[in-house]
């Protein structure tokens, strides 16, 4: 067996817990993960991990081997970037993670253009709400918007941002009339997007101060914000959105932008990627197109 690809499955079933789970994530049987390991301990002469029926875990060895094992293959990742950038263009597969509408409507446009100019490049997208660890789920790139948290060991390079907007349909407008300042939101009814966790307030900038923050009464709470728009064109309240997920309703006349003199709050877009050394050519390529290239479909 090659040590280095034993090496790799060794750290996959230790960072996700299981042979069972190192398997599924390396299109690899479960016996062959338990192989591969095996070969390492026996050419080692040292046991890695404690194995029961209901768990596993790491030796004390086995937990010094892991880390230099990492190393390891960092090291050779990077050598292998290091190659791949002496040639003319990106090749190989790129795994990206993205918001599901912020990555369909707008990052996805980006990157099948991008693609186009680089046919040895492979793209393989993932399109989720959900935080993603980069190390464990193995992507390369990770796109996400708004506040980011633990950053450590990690890259963030900021490549657009997004305006939210207050919209409504012109039927609600007929029926309950035009918010004229912010403080007219709170005589209207809303529809929220809400993922997890309480409804967050709309957000209103103001120079050298705190935003304004204000949470419309609300009957209609949706974790999706295509439906949230649909909503609104359906009249059923006002609602705070991205200016680029609801361009075209508004062109088309299905809904109406409100509080047009007040600034749109911008939320701050960023590609992710893990600390290296090196670079690999086909990430650093893709961030700069789409740092390029997103700012344009905010508006």
């Amino acid at each position: 067996m090659d040590r280095l690809t034993s090496m790799a499955v060794f750290v996959k079933a230790v960072d996700l817990g299981s042979f069972a789970a190192a398997s599924a994530a390396l299109d690899m049987s479960a016996p062959m993960v338990g192989k591969h390991v095996q070969f390492l301990e026996e050419r080692l002469g040292v046991r890695l991990l404690h194995r029961t029926t209901r768990r596993q875990s790491l030796t004390d060895f086995g937990r010094d081997y892991y880390d230099r094992c990492r190393l390891i293959l960092s090291e050779a990742a990077a050598a292998d970037a290091l190659a791949a950038d002496h040639q003319s263009e990106p090749r190989g597969r790129l795994r990206i993670t993205m918001p599901v509408h912020f990555g369909r409507h707008c990052v996805l446009p980006v990157l099948m253009e991008f693609a186009r100019g680089y046919p040895a490049l492979e793209l393989d997208l993932s399109f989720a709400d959900r935080l993603v660890d980069l190390a464990e789920d193995g992507y390369d790139l990770a796109i996400r918007t708004g506040e980011l948290g633990d950053r450590s060991g990690v890259i963030a390079r900021k490549v657009a941002r997004q305006q939210m907007i207050v919209c409504a349909s012109p039927a609600y407008i007929a029926e309950a009339g035009q918010p004229r300042a912010i403080e007219d939101l709170m005589s209207h009814r809303a529809i929220v997007y809400r993922r997890t966790g309480p409804v967050q307030p709309w957000l209103f900038p103001r120079d050298g101060a705190p935003p304004v923050e204000v949470l419309p009464p609300n009957r209609f709470r949706l974790d999706d914000l295509d439906a949230v728009a649909d909503a609104a064109a359906m009249g059923m309240g006002l609602a705070w959105l991205p200016s680029w997920l609801v361009r075209e309703r508004i062109r088309q006349g299905a809904l109406v932008r409100l509080l047009s003199e007040e600034p749109p709050f911008l939320y701050d877009c960023y590609a992710l990627w893990l600390q290296t050394q090196h670079l690999p050519l086909k990430v650093r390529l893709t961030v700069d197109a789409l740092a390029a290239a997103l700012p344009r479909l905010m508006t």
